[in-house]
């Protein structure tokens, strides 16, 4: 399994170092959609590629943007984050207990879905089946789904740098911290398997209107989360966190996507009840 993994990580960064050399060519003469229509397999692919980088951008300046409501948002999502904090021992050692109860096979689906190979190997089989059959939508849905796990991705990387967080298993406190560790044991925070499952998740729940099929999709999509819960690898706060940046950035960056390709969506996208997205004329986180 491991000797299968490497090479796919691989095809994987050059898949995107191709992306972004495209970038720059892409944006010289690319209409603003593609409604134009005409246009080959390869200019979608620049175009695309133009896009991912553009929504990387779009959602790594939204604080910039912030309004009143915005901060607030920002400043309650911190405040339940503080909440959770507090209780952070006592729900460690209530998944931990749990895990040893679940089926193995459901605590090897956590795992494998949540790592970053296995992730990108959904997202860009999404984008190929659009691109190959030149279907707007599915291309669309892959743009999203591939700009977003890289948006957050990318921040939980230097997030778990920054912060040197103690993991649950290591039998430290939850309020140890070591910034720039050496030691992956002090990576806690945030959980990458959250961030990267539950941002597929969510942008793909994006594509149903039904809200049982779309409860259906989150729990699925949850499971890596809980699962290194189980696993004493992360607290409790880290993945509540993680679920909340993997929301934002698909908010952020679908809102971008509006302006770049039609909206896949019958009827228009259910804004989040916590206003990451507040309408027309306004910031999106």
């Amino acid at each position: 399994m491991t000797k299968l993994c490497v090479p796919v990580s691989r095809l994987w960064y050059v898949f995107m170092a191709c992306l972004f050399l495209c970038n720059v060519r892409a944006q010289e003469n690319e209409p603003d959609s593609l409604s134009e229509g005409g246009l080959t397999r390869w200019q979608m692919f620049k175009y695309d590629g133009a896009n991912i980088f553009g929504g990387m951008a779009h959602a790594y300046s939204r604080p910039l943007h912030w309004e009143g409501d915005d901060w607030l948002t920002f400043g309650g999502v911190m405040v339940g984050t503080g909440l959770v904090f507090l209780a952070d021992d006592q729900t460690s050692d209530f998944f931990v207990r749990q895990g040893k109860d679940m089926p193995q096979f459901i605590r090897d689906y956590g795992w494998y879905y949540g790592s970053p190979q296995n992730n990108y190997m959904l997202t860009g089989a999404v984008y190929l089946t659009g691109l190959f059959t030149k279907n707007e939508k599915w291309r669309r849905t892959g743009v999203l789904l591939i700009s977003s796990a890289s948006t957050a991705g990318l921040l939980q990387q230097v997030s778990k740098m920054l912060v040197g967080r103690a993991r649950p298993r290591t039998g430290k406190s939850k309020d140890t911290f070591d910034p720039f560790p050496s030691d992956s044991d002090y990576h806690s925070f945030p959980s990458g398997h959250t961030i990267l499952s539950f941002t597929n998740a969510y942008a793909l729940a994006k594509l149903v209107n039904n809200p049982w099929a779309k409860a259906g999709i989150y729990t699925v999509g949850l499971v890596p989360g809980v699962s290194r819960l189980w696993e004493g690898a992360h607290w409790l706060s880290d993945v509540v966190l993680s679920v909340a940046i993997s929301i934002a950035t698909v908010e952020a960056i679908d809102h971008y996507l509006d302006s770049k390709y039609d909206s896949p969506y019958r009827h228009k996208k259910n804004k989040i009840s916590w206003n990451f997205n507040v309408g027309p004329g306004k910031s999106v986180l």
